[in-house]
């Protein structure tokens, strides 16, 4: 396993779709693998695969938080929103825009069709965080990103915030 990088806003890397996955192989379960200690590191509760650098159909969620909850990682292959209860308004993060909390319009549940690891299909519905995290990273397999669900005026503000943080990191 290995931590990789993980690409901040604005990288145009981050606007490349994902392409579907077709082989479930021994490299597939070490991006997984890498993907999740990535996100354990950054921390985080939730990573796509182009957040990486790699434009693969694949997100990592583990929602457990605290010390005393065993880990629930959960992977997604291929996924698909099946369905999406009524909207809700919540504060999300994201590892690409560090240190921003944003208001984001969601579905309340979700209920999302994909393949884990093996390729062996599974159906979920979900609520909460874990509804709201699955949302998240499925828009990053389309390269949407947050910056792309808030108002206009929050999305300059942000921009500019990242833009600037970008700059400082590359004078570094």
């Amino acid at each position: 396993m290995a931590i990789r990088p993980i690409l901040h806003y604005p990288d145009p890397r981050l606007r490349i779709p994902g392409e579907r996955v077709e082989t479930f192989d021994e490299e597939l379960a070490q991006l997984v693998a890498d993907m999740a200690e990535t996100m354990y590191a950054a921390p985080g509760v939730g990573l796509a695969a182009p957040q990486i650098g790699v434009s693969k159909r694949i997100f990592v969620i583990d929602i457990a938080t605290g010390e005393d909850q065993p880990s629930d990682l959960r992977v997604f292959v291929n996924p698909e929103i099946l369905e999406l209860g009524e909207t809700c308004v919540s504060t999300e993060g994201c590892l690409s825009f560090p240190g921003s909390s944003e208001e984001v319009k969601r579905g309340k549940t979700v209920k999302v069709r994909a393949q884990n690891e093996k390729g062996e299909f599974f159906e979920l519905e979900a609520d909460g965080l874990l509804a709201i995290a699955i949302q998240h990273e499925n828009d990053h397999l389309d390269g949407k990103l947050l910056i792309d669900r808030v108002s206009l005026l929050r999305r300059r503000i942000l921009h500019r915030q990242m833009a600037k943080r970008a700059a400082a990191e590359t004078t570094v």
